[in-house]
This record gives structure tokens, sequence and C-alpha cells, in this order.
């Protein structure tokens, strides 16, 4: 898996910029704009199965959804940061992307890892280090292991908690 490496506090506007309103029911479109403010060729280079790896307070900002669905549609399926607005936290699970919340200074750009979501451990096959971490429990679990809650209701016609 590889890794794409950034900061605190990136927030919304940078995953889906304001300007780009426009495009709001275009995710495809959206999403060849996501963080061109702090790296341009970030959309262009991500493939399905990468890592968004940052810091903390992850996803701050307004609750929009296309945060999140612009992630989605460039592949990644797992975010692993120090913190999570919870706003977006709920965002990413309804649609199916496992957000980690775990120590991410020990993962660096270019490193190749391993999650196992099940034991919670981040295994750093690169420095040869592991990260445990709390897997998803509960209903976040279930949303997730149907890939998000559209999926989920469809299954199930309801929650079930």
């Amino acid at each position: 898996m590889k890794i794409h490496k950034f900061g605190d506090n990136i927030n919304t506007d940078l995953l889906a910029p304001g300007r780009y309103f426009h495009l709001r029911q275009n995710i495809p479109e959206l999403a060849k704009h996501t963080l061109e403010d702090i790296n341009p060729e970030f959309a262009s280079s991500v493939k399905p199965g990468d890592v968004l790896v940052c810091g903390k307070n992850f996803g701050l900002g307004s609750s929009r959804e296309h945060a999140a669905a612009v992630l989605k549609e460039l592949g990644i399926k797992y975010i692993l940061a120090k913190s999570f607005a919870r706003i977006f936290f709920r965002n990413a699970v309804n649609l199916g992307i496992i957000p980690i919340e775990l120590d991410t200074d020990k993962i660096q750009a270019g490193d190749d890892i391993e999650i196992d979501i099940e034991h919670g451990i981040v295994k750093d096959v690169t420095s040869e280090k592991e990260i445990k971490f709390t897997p998803p429990a509960g209903i976040v679990k279930k949303i997730l292991d149907e890939g998000g809650v559209v999926p989920y209701i469809k299954k199930y016609g309801k929650f079930k908690a």
C-alpha cells in the first residue's frame, strides 16, 4: 500500500475545495482537486488501495460529505490519523472508508504497510515496526463490513445495533 503523508489539521476545504462548489454533483471531477493546495499532483498520483496518513484533527471544518466522497472516488480505503474531526469520521464510515486513529509519527511516506483491522495492528514492513490501534467495533464495524451505510441499509433494511 502506497502511503501519502500529510500533517495536522487537514480540513474539508483542502479535501474538497469550496471554490469548486459547482462540481459537488460531479464527484469524479471534484476529486481531481483533492488536496491540490498542498500537493497539486496528489489526485493524479493516487491509486486504488493507497493509504492516507495524517496527523491530528483530520477532516476539521464544514460537514460536507464531499470531503470523504472525493477520497473514496480516488480509491483511498484507509485513512490513518492521530485524531479525526467527528463529523468527518462519520462521513468516512458512512461511505465505507476506514478511519484508524493511531500514532502516525512512525509511518513515513514511501513506507510499505499492512493493516490488520481485526487485530488492530498496522505493520510497517519498511521499518519492521507494529503500531496498535483500537479496531472498529459495534455498529461502526458492521457498517464498514458492508462497505458503507447505503450497502448496510440495502442488506438489512434498518440499523441493527
